[in-house]
């Protein structure tokens, strides 16, 4: 009986383990209304602020907010964009998480989408590929890049440990040459997670951080 017993137990935790990515994947998807009040809040007081302000707000908001864990150790999957209501209300997230949360939460502050690109780099010190967040003032500027593994907001210039590779937002698809210079190929359509993304958004947005910001 007691055998009996342990084989049941065992078999359910070895089950547990099994579905436990996707139970978190599901459970994590809503998020509270404390967190997101505080959401709210912090986007409604930078509305009103000067550009590079926002820039600076968003980013320490999240950088403070949510801490870095790998995918595999959070969700129990190689690769998974979180959603920023995901990663606020779980208070952590892997670099995609932090460049797809400042880039929407940006947006909804009324910065233009155009000025906003996700940006996929290699981390030299850390010898593995990163995202970061890159602002463009004005199509030929040099970027700024807001990243979690630093608080500081810096021209892409004086971040001589990142190698940027691609870029993407919600209208077109870059490619770093090494020049410096990039080159537009098309739509995000390249980036398959892009779209996988944009739909766990669309079910579930209670802030409407996919709609248009008013003016």
């Amino acid at each position: 009986m007691v055998r009996l017993k342990r084989y049941f137990i065992v078999r359910s935790l070895q089950w547990l383990i099994l579905i436990s990515p996707v139970w978190l994947v599901v459970a994590s998807t809503k998020i509270s209304d404390d967190v997101k009040a505080d959401f709210q809040q912090m986007l409604t007081d930078v509305r009103s602020l000067p550009e590079l302000e926002k820039l600076e707000r968003v980013n320490q908001y999240f950088n403070e907010s949510v801490r870095f864990i790998s995918d595999q150790r959070h969700w129990g999957v190689e690769d998974y964009w979180a959603t920023p209501y995901e990663s606020l209300q779980r208070r952590a997230g892997d670099c995609e998480d932090f460049s797809l949360a400042k880039y929407f939460s940006l947006i909804k502050a009324g910065v233009d989408p155009e000025k906003l690109r996700i940006t996929y780099v290699k981390a030299i010190e850390l010898k593995q590929a990163h995202m970061v967040l890159a602002y463009y003032s004005k199509p030929s500027a040099v970027p700024l890049v807001l990243d979690n593994l630093i608080p500081q907001i810096k021209p892409a210039p004086e971040r001589r440990d990142l190698v940027p590779v691609y870029s993407f937002n919600g209208n077109g698809f870059w490619l770093n040459k090494m020049s410096g210079k990039t080159v537009r190929l098309g739509g995000a359509s390249r980036v398959s997670m892009w779209a996988k993304f944009l739909d766990k958004m669309a079910e579930y947005d209670p802030m409407g951080l996919l709609e248009a910001p008013q003016p």
